[in-house]
């Protein structure tokens, strides 16, 4: 919570509120001292040591790959174990010097040696093909490195190893989603918990992504609808995340609500690039999929409600738009798929009122990218008429600004 950018912020408002006759010098300096120590930051020497670190670590692996086979099998063992050993005991000796920085990549490069090791082992004792097999165990590996050294970096690589093995099931399974990566993602998120960390929250929060991206481009479904349930899933759980009293739960919730706010910015312009290529409707979408996309919408409104806040109900209706947007398309169908447009453009507006209301700048951030991504769409799509499109536009934008001249009367001035 106290990261150097919020200090940063503090010190300076703190600084203008003395000024301003605000708050006296004494409670200035009572405030200061209340605050905790901020945690040393990165300087040249630690970015120096980072990467000597990261030399001497590829330098091991590529000394024991070139004298690979020269080397007997037990003392191939013992090399590995004994890097990842090293490895881990630099950590420990990096912790214990208040060096956390250079610990946490301690025990990433750990993780990494862990990783090799797998691969390495497996080759030499000719274990079976299963690729996506030792991905596994690396990626368990890597999440007990992090689970007891507290490691970011070995979140990472478990997170990427994770999302390897995942991504390779997908194509073995073809009717049911890989659940058993979503198993592995809540581990992490609840490490990311009790870690209070945003790095951590982040990187859980992207893991996501990729795992939908897999399963949406399975043969047999459209991708854009699949694409659509779990941006709502994401977006939708963050927003409820973020309205909760527990300060561990809402600041990661701010964090996914980051990533589904992007994602459905970006999915909204994908259903309208894609809207003339379908193939089916969809409601022909895995129920699965459709039920991930309502619980979204059903979250969102659940933390309007029980916060009051506007923004939140906006955000459920940015994801209730999105997910009625695919509906409304049914192909094959003659024509352009109008109510789809301004459905899409409905729901990137609310998102950007959603995050104005809420003062919540990447949410606005995204709901204005969706805007201009979804004008693109409709202006440079391949089929129908560029003249229908134009007035299209037109017609939207005319209503946008009579709607604002409406808002410009009804809304106080001391509230806009």
């Amino acid at each position: 919570m106290f990261d150097r950018a919020y200090r940063q912020r503090l010190e300076a408002d703190l600084a203008q509120w003395e000024a301003d006759g605000v708050i006296t010098p004494a409670t200035l300096a009572a405030v200061r001292v209340a605050l905790p120590p901020l945690a040393p930051g990165i300087n040249i020497a630690v970015v120096i040591a980072i990467v000597g670190g990261l030399l001497i670590a590829a330098a091991f692996l590529a000394f024991v790959a070139a004298h690979w086979m020269d080397i007997a099998r037990l003392l191939r063992l013992a090399i590995l174990l004994a890097g990842i050993a090293v490895a881990h005991g630099l950590g420990a000796w990096f912790a214990h010097a208040d060096r956390p920085v250079l610990a946490d990549l301690s025990a990433s490069v750990g993780a990494i040696i862990f990783g090799a090791g797998v691969a390495l082992v497996g080759q030499m004792y000719h274990l079976g093909g299963d690729f996506a097999g030792g991905m596994l165990l690396w990626a368990i590996g890597a999440l007990a490195a992090a689970a007891l050294t507290g490691s970011r970096g070995a979140l990472a690589v478990a997170l990427v190893a994770a999302t390897i093995w995942s991504s390779m099931r997908v194509l073995e399974i073809p009717d049911v989603p890989h659940l058993a990566f979503v198993a592995f993602w809540l581990i992490a998120a609840a490490l990311a918990l009790v870690w209070n960390s945003r790095v951590a929250a982040h990187l859980v929060a992207l893991a996501a992504l990729p795992w939908w991206t897999a399963t949406a481009i399975r043969p047999g479904f459209e991708s854009s609808f699949v694409l659509a349930d779990g941006a709502a899933l994401l977006f939708g759980a963050g927003i409820a995340l973020a309205a909760t009293a527990w300060q561990r739960a809402s600041s990661a919730g701010t964090v996914l609500s980051i990533y589904g706010a992007f994602s459905l910015a970006g999915v909204a312009t994908l259903e309208v690039a894609t809207a003339n290529d379908l193939a089916g409707p969809a409601a022909s979408q895995p129920f699965w999929a459709i039920a991930c996309g309502v619980a979204g919408a059903i979250l969102a409104f659940a933390a309007s409600a029980a916060t009051r806040r506007a923004g939140a109900a906006l955000a459920g209706t940015a994801i209730a738009l999105v997910l009625v947007a695919a509906a409304l398309w049914t192909p094959p169908q003659a024509g352009e798929p109008w109510p789809t447009y301004a459905v899409e453009l409905c729901a990137m507006l609310c998102l950007v009122v959603s995050g104005t209301l809420d003062d919540a700048r990447p949410r606005i951030v995204a709901g204005w990218l969706g805007i201009a991504g979804v004008i693109a769409a409709i202006t440079w799509a391949v089929k129908g008429s560029l003249l229908r499109r134009s007035m299209f536009l037109a017609a939207a934008g005319a209503v946008a600004v009579m709607l604002s001249l409406l808002l410009n009367r009804l809304v106080p001035r001391t509230q806009q």
